[in-house]
């Protein structure tokens, strides 16, 4: 994660951001409210979005007055204020003229920036965003009157819960772990209150500018969102002079989880006028496999209807553990799963923890854990490490977390104790190896 810096504004104001990547342009991020810089790292499919935009650029990232790291805003703050809170951001990091990425809400601010200094404006990506969000009889999918007060309603109700991210960001669905992290990052970014007085304050038209914008500007747009529908984006791009209307498939409101490749590639292409042939992504990770013991016998002898409760019960067990410790579920297996996690102890820990839970539900489940270079392919992992944890994974017992060679060394002064089970041969991996259990 890059370092956090703070500029001050002209009324003393604080505001967040970080610099990171060394491209031969500036890329300044205007981002929605859901923002914290430093958080968001923490998620691997923002992580990589973030990486993808500094493999062609030098990112501003900041958030905005009033959100995740930055000082509050005071009610009804004019996006003249913001515009000077983001003037003080370049200047504090020396930018005397930048590509404006705007999403959501960051949208109007874009555009205000570029007519109001086009000098500075290099180009415009626009994403999920929106010119004027008022219903109006010549603005048909506008947000009308009622629909706005059940927004401050459901706001109320629901802000900083896996339901309501599941509105912002539809392909996690079904991904609880990630939805929860995600409604963590929303409670973290700024509170119910806060939200709505933003969602208000910025709930302005910027219509009569748009013919104004002289730089060039692509606007990107999910086909099926829900939140801000895509008659918004082709609304504003055929009022932007020569803008590029860009279609694109999903609904997510946000960048950062399934439509963050595409983003990047199009952004990339814009900036660069081409797009970098696709290379894997190759980082250091734990992995964690986990099994159920003797699941084919349970499923023999128990019958459907009883061994679907054990796996919802098993799959809640893991689940649940796996938020607690922070690991990103990669793969469900029927009967097992494939987890990530940034740090051997925190797996560990996590698989000690499966390990006790499933038996107090009656389940015997195995864990292994290895630590090596996994190469990244969108959400899912790939590489020799996946091949030697699920071998590990094989050669523990009930209720027991195999480790490997790699493990102990890293994580001396942690506490945790291992007992050495000699060398064995890994199905299908070169050489002998070591394997230890963690003693409980």
């Amino acid at each position: 994660m890059p370092e956090t810096q703070y500029a001050k504004t002209h009324d003393g104001a604080h505001i967040a951001y970080q610099v990171f990547g060394e491209g031969p342009v500036d890329l300044v991020v205007f981002g929605a409210t859901v923002s914290n810089c430093e958080l968001a790292w923490e998620d691997p499919s923002a992580a990589r979005f973030f990486r993808r935009l500094a493999g062609f650029s030098r990112v501003i990232l900041f958030d905005k007055r009033g959100v995740g790291l930055s000082d509050p805003a005071e009610p009804h703050t004019p996006l003249e204020v913001r515009l000077r809170d983001m003037r003080a951001v370049l200047e504090g990091v020396g930018s005397s003229e930048a590509v404006l990425f705007g999403l959501s809400d960051g949208g109007a601010l874009s555009v205000m920036f570029a007519v109001s200094e086009p000098e500075r404006t290099h180009g415009i990506a626009l994403f999920s965003t929106y010119a004027r969000i008022r219903w109006a009889p010549d603005y048909p999918f506008g947000v009308t009157d009622d629909e706005i007060d059940w927004l401050v309603r459901y706001s109320e109700g629901y802000w900083g819960t896996p339901e309501f991210m599941k509105f912002i960001l539809p392909s996690l669905i079904g991904d609880d772990a990630r939805l929860r992290w995600w409604a963590q990052l929303a409670r973290r970014s700024i509170s119910p209150g806060a939200l709505m007085r933003q969602f208000l304050d910025n709930a302005i038209d910027v219509s009569a500018l748009l013919p104004l914008v002289q730089a060039p500007t692509i606007v990107m747009h999910g086909r099926d969102e829900q939140f801000i529908r895509v008659e918004h984006g082709r609304w504003l791009a055929e009022r932007i002079p020569a803008a590029r209307f860009i279609e694109m498939s999903g609904g997510d409101h946000l960048p950062y989880a399934a439509m963050g490749d595409a983003v990047a590639d199009e952004i990339e292409e814009f900036v660069t006028g081409a797009r970098a042939p696709a290379a894997p992504e190759r980082r250091l990770a734990t992995v964690l496999f986990t099994d159920m013991v003797g699941s084919t016998a349970i499923a023999a002898s128990e019958g459907d209807r009883h061994w679907h409760e054990l796996l919802d019960r098993h799959d809640r067990v893991v689940r649940y553990e796996l938020g607690r410790f922070r690991g990103r579920e990669v793969k469900h297996t029927g009967d097992g799963f494939l987890a990530v996690f940034d740090g051997p102890a925190q797996a560990i820990r996590c698989g000690q923890a499966i390990c006790s839970a499933a038996r107090a539900e009656r389940l015997e489940v195995r864990v292994g854990v290895h630590t090596g270079e996994v190469e990244a392919r969108g959400d899912d992992i790939a590489g020799i490490a996946v091949h030697i944890g699920a071998r590990v994974m094989s050669k523990a017992g009930p209720s027991e977390v195999v480790v490997s060679e790699a493990i102990p060394p890293l994580v001396v002064g942690s506490g945790l104790e291992f007992e050495d089970r000699g060398s064995h041969q890994l199905k299908g991996v070169p050489g002998d190896w070591r394997l230890f259990t963690v003693a409980p």
